[in-house]
C-alpha cells in the first residue's frame, strides 16, 4: 500500500509538473504581426511593371519616341491597338492628335 501511494505521489508531480511546463508556453505573448505603415510616396517604377510589352501593339511611346521596353506608365486603347507609353502626359499629348501621331508609334506586325 505504501509504494501505491509513493506512485500516485509521483504521478501526480508528473502530472502537475508537466502542466506547469505547457502552460508556460500558452502564457507567453503570441506575436502579432501588424501590417506595415501605408507608403504614400510616389514612385516611378511602381506602374512600369504592370504593363508588359507583349500586351502592346507600339515598339515606341508615339509622343516622345521612347521605346517601350524601357518602361510604360500608362497605355490607352485607340481603334483596335493597345499603345504604351512612358508618362501620362505623353499620352495626354497623344490624346490631342491620336491619327496624325499613330504613325510614330512604330506598330508591331501582325502575327
Amino acid at each position: 500500500m505504501k509504494h501505491f501511494f509513493a506512485i500516485g505521489r509521483f504521478c501526480m508531480m508528473v502530472l502537475i509538473f508537466g502542466g506547469m511546463l505547457l502552460n508556460a508556453g500558452c502564457e507567453s505573448t503570441p506575436s502579432v504581426s501588424t501590417p506595415p505603415e501605408k507608403d504614400t510616396t510616389m514612385k516611378g517604377t511602381s506602374t512600369a511593371s504592370a504593363y508588359s510589352v507583349d500586351m502592346l501593339s507600339n515598339q515606341k511611346d508615339p509622343s516622345c519616341g521612347m521605346p517601350v521596353s524601357a518602361g510604360v506608365s500608362d497605355t490607352a486603347h485607340y481603334n483596335k491597338y493597345v499603345l504604351g507609353f512612358c508618362s501620362s502626359e505623353c499620352k495626354a499629348e497623344f490624346m490631342k492628335n491620336p491619327t496624325a501621331m499613330l504613325a510614330a508609334a512604330e506598330l508591331k506586325k501582325d502575327k
